[in-house]
């Protein structure tokens, strides 16, 4: 990862990209000490295929210009999956993997599902949209936009 930027500020960097191109409720939060995999979660919701697309470029513009590299994108685009164990279609999360920071860019039905936020309610929030009309997971958030 870049250097000049510390992990955190990435995040942060990145919620307030998807936020600025137009990511419905967007969060950021903090799992360093929750988990061995990885660091942060960046979290929005799409409201379209193509609006997923055009947030997921504008990502990997941004890693590009900041030299990170992107070690996974779950699931690749087109990739069809069968199965009775899929409950969510693949077009309703894009999960991009940075390592430190994972990206999720999901629709409504799918974040609704999984309840993120709430699955990892112990994590500090790093980042809330302005506009975000989800509640807080921890009493002791540190909330920036």
């Amino acid at each position: 990862m870049d250097d000049t930027l510390s992990q955190i500020d990435l995040s942060r960097a990145l919620c307030a990209l998807l936020e600025e191109h137009r990511g419905m409720d967007v969060v950021g939060l903090d799992l360093r000490g929750l988990n061995a995999w990885t660091d942060f979660f960046v979290i929005a919701t799409v409201n379209s295929n193509t609006h997923q697309q055009g947030l997921e470029r504008h990502i990997k513009d941004f890693c590009y210009e900041k030299g990170i590299d992107i070690l996974r994108v779950s699931p690749r685009p087109r990739e069809q999956r069968r199965g009775a164990e899929r409950l969510i279609m693949d077009d309703e999360w894009r999960l991009i993997d940075l390592g430190a920071i994972v990206i999720h860019l999901m629709t409504e039905k799918a974040r609704s599902f999984y309840e993120l936020e709430r699955l990892w309610g112990a994590a500090d929030v790093v980042y809330k949209s302005s506009s975000s009309s989800r509640s807080s997971s921890s009493s002791s958030s540190k909330s920036s936009s």
